[in-house]
């Protein structure tokens, strides 16, 4: 059995061997073995169950709390082929039952449902009609009140194993469990502790790094501003920030998307399609969004406030780098994130959590005072740590010299007990910097000795260097509607002369990627036939498959299938497509292509042989089918199609430029090519309505 689950991930998957663990998985499930099964987000745990569920006869069942990662990953199984499906609440009562009819017909391979399902009795019984070989429980932490995002409806997963007439297989997946909720996930489903298969919580693309005592958001501006054509997420604690950030970050031109439980569902679900789309590449958000979404190109993510535990941070950080490329997790620390947090407890969690909530939060505490790894500062965290460094961390690359700042800071520390610790750090910033405001003088501030005394700084350069000192805990922040600073009793040591201060120099904002042209082209390929086929890009292919395609310069359908995420339907639908971009860009670049003939291809795939696709096209064509209704009917990229067009026209077969282009649309194409000239076609396109096609520019550019 095992030999037809590699053949299956070759054909539909594209990749000719399994990850770190996905292998010990699907044999331990293929053996019948209930398993449960721990990897770090963006480890490939949905291939664990996605290929035996093509192995087994019947339909598999997947668990998942998450909405938008049943649609994300409904829609990638649909691209390669597999017959797959959701039932949630986002469709209506007459979608369910005709979905449910199917699967009772047996046209799914997965069918992927809401836990609240699970508290039908006559959901249950028409789950009852389903041969069912295997349960799949997704985030599966959800059911141990241990966890971080204990879910009540988790536990009538058991119930619903007990109850179909052939006890399925169960497996169990979560990306963040301590040994704590893993030993609660066994109890809870009855799963042998033995069958627990862990493959490590470390992500070797990733790079962590935590930012103290600096201006969080100029340096949140520059990243994003630096990175602006790579995806990422912004998290904050509370709505209200997260809407500043939007409206600051929008202000700036930056193409930013929000979300948070404070808007509306619609609202809510257009933003999250713009950014599944490419269409923002920023979303700042609460922790409500993110939960399952599978989109694998996000290249960083910011937490601008400290989450309230260790197991949120590493699942929200986790979503960057899903594809496997070298993604950063940074952290913007500043100490009033704390109060936050223990209010946001206070308010939420049971009287009898919150002990152990103030307790996670002391560790994500620690986490950001550490000097130590962070990499291995979370492996411990979680159970699994060998004690190496990871040597890609921020802590761990951390190069810069230190400053003695001992002098500096004992005048911040006198000015602010001179003030008489009652006042904000704005207010302590002016009096060090002389600064002329009215409140400042009216108070008699300027009477201070300390008034004044840095006025080499400006007053925001005053403000960073509190919140350094605040970082360091000498100074504390009493919360309120307006928090006022004190001096600590570390900082009553440094204004004694009995400890120094040091800083390091301020961390500078570097990209997260090196640009490529090629890869940018890729780029809109995949966008242009994602909005034709209405989903989101990385569906087509992620962004690995097309830094694959930069290197290895397919230009047949054989070379194309070397490419990693490529299987034969993709192949089919958009080979064709990619392979003339790619075509294209080598004539112009010949130096590209003589680069990368050095590149050999470790692990060859079973190939596949070429047909005479575009006559099929021709044919369909010539009997009056539209582009767009032959793309249909095939199934395939429009785009593969305009190709098939003018491969047949380049041949000599009868296709007149008159058949491709109506009369109308000549005068504007003459007008915007002598707009913007003939050498590229996205300007014309530019120029142009958007009913006039990219095969219509080729062939006007052609005649």
């Amino acid at each position: 059995m095992f030999e037809q689950a590699e053949q299956l991930l070759q054909s539909y998957f594209g990749y000719s061997s399994f990850r770190k663990g996905q292998e010990e998985a699907i044999r331990s499930v293929l053996a019948e073995k209930d398993t449960v099964c721990v990897m770090p987000t963006g480890g490939g745990k949905s291939i664990c169950y996605q290929i035996p569920a093509l192995v087994l006869p019947g339909t598999t069942i997947v668990i998942s709390p998450l909405i938008s990662l049943m649609k994300d990953q409904v829609d990638t199984l649909l691209q390669v082929g597999v017959p797959a499906t959701y039932i949630n609440s986002s469709i209506t009562v007459q979608e369910a039952n005709e979905r449910m009819n199917d699967a009772m017909e047996g046209k799914y391979k997965l069918i992927y449902i809401a836990p609240e399902r699970l508290e039908s009795y006559d959901f249950i019984e028409r789950l009852e009609g389903i041969e069912i070989p295997l349960v799949a429980v997704d985030e599966a932490h959800c059911i141990s009140q241990w966890g971080h995002d204990f879910r009540p409806s988790y536990l009538h997963i058991q119930k619903l194993i007990d109850r179909l007439p052939n006890k399925p297989i169960v497996m169990a997946l979560t990306a963040t469990a301590t040994p704590q909720v893993r030993a609660d996930i066994c109890k809870t489903l009855q799963i042998a502790e033995q069958n627990t298969i862990i493959t490590g919580f470390a992500r070797e693309n990733l790079s962590f790094q935590v930012i103290k005592g600096q201006d969080r958001y100029a340096f949140l501006r520059n990243y994003v501003k630096k990175n602006e054509q790579e995806g990422g997420i912004i998290y904050a604690a509370t709505r209200k920030v997260v809407d500043q950030l939007y409206e600051k970050l929008q202000k700036e031109g930056i193409a930013v998307g929000h979300y948070h439980a404070g808007m509306s569902d619609s609202d809510r679900h257009e933003e999250q399609e713009k950014f599944l789309q490419d269409e923002t590449t920023v979303m700042v958000a609460t922790s409500a969004f993110g939960m399952g979404i599978d989109k694998s190109n996000i290249r960083y993510c910011l937490h601008y406030q400290m989450p309230k535990n260790m197991e949120s941070y590493y699942q929200e950080a986790g979503r960057a780098g899903r594809d496997g490329l070298d993604s950063e997790c940074i952290l913007l620390y500043s100490s009033q994130d704390v109060q936050v947090q223990r209010f946001l407890i206070d308010q939420s969690a049971d009287e009898r959590r919150i002990a152990g909530e103030l307790e996670k939060l002391q560790s994500m505490i620690d986490y950001c005072h550490t000097e130590s790894c962070l990499q291995s500062y979370i492996l411990a965290y979680f159970g699994d740590s060998d004690g190496e460094d990871c040597g890609r961390c921020g802590n761990c690359t951390d190069s810069r010299s230190t400053v003695d700042v001992t002098r500096e800071a004992q005048m911040v520390l006198s000015c602010i007990i001179r003030m008489g610790q009652r006042f904000g750090k704005t207010a302590v910033a002016q009096v060090l910097t002389g600064s002329k405001n009215k409140k400042i003088i009216e108070l008699r501030f300027d009477k201070l000795p300390t008034y004044g005394i840095l006025n080499e700084m400006s007053t925001k350069d005053a403000s960073e260097f509190i919140e350094f000192l605040i970082s360091q805990d000498l100074i504390g922040v009493e919360q309120g509607a307006y928090p006022t600073i004190f001096v600590t009793p570390a900082g009553k040591n440094v204004l004694l002369g009995k400890q120094m201060v040091h800083r390091k120099e301020i961390i500078e904002v570097v990209q997260v990627s090196t640009k490529d042209p090629l890869f940018e082209l890729l780029r809109e390929v995949r966008k242009t036939i994602a909005d034709q086929e209405k989903v989101p890009p990385f569906v087509i292919f992620s962004d690995a498959a097309l830094k694959d395609m930069c290197v290895k310069l397919p230009l047949s359908p054989d070379e194309f299938l070397q490419v990693n995420g490529v299987g034969e339907l993709k192949l089919e639908k958009y080979g064709e497509a990619f392979i003339q971009a790619i075509l294209e860009f080598c004539e112009a670049n010949p130096e590209r292509k003589s680069e990368a003939s050095v590149v050999t291809n470790a692990a060859p795939k079973k190939k596949k042989p070429e047909k005479n696709s575009h006559l099929e096209t021709y044919q369909l064509f010539k009997e009056g089918l539209t582009v767009s209704e032959i793309a249909k009917k095939r199934e395939m990229a429009t785009s593969t199609i305009e190709n098939h067009i003018m491969h047949c026209m380049d041949q000599g077969m009868d296709i007149k430029w008159t058949d491709i282009i109506p009369s109308a649309y000549v005068p504007l194409l003459e007008q915007a090519v002598e707009t913007v000239g003939r050498e590229k076609l996205k300007p014309i396109k530019e120029q142009l309505p958007k009913e006039v096609s990219y095969l219509m520019i080729k062939v006007f550019l052609d005649k």
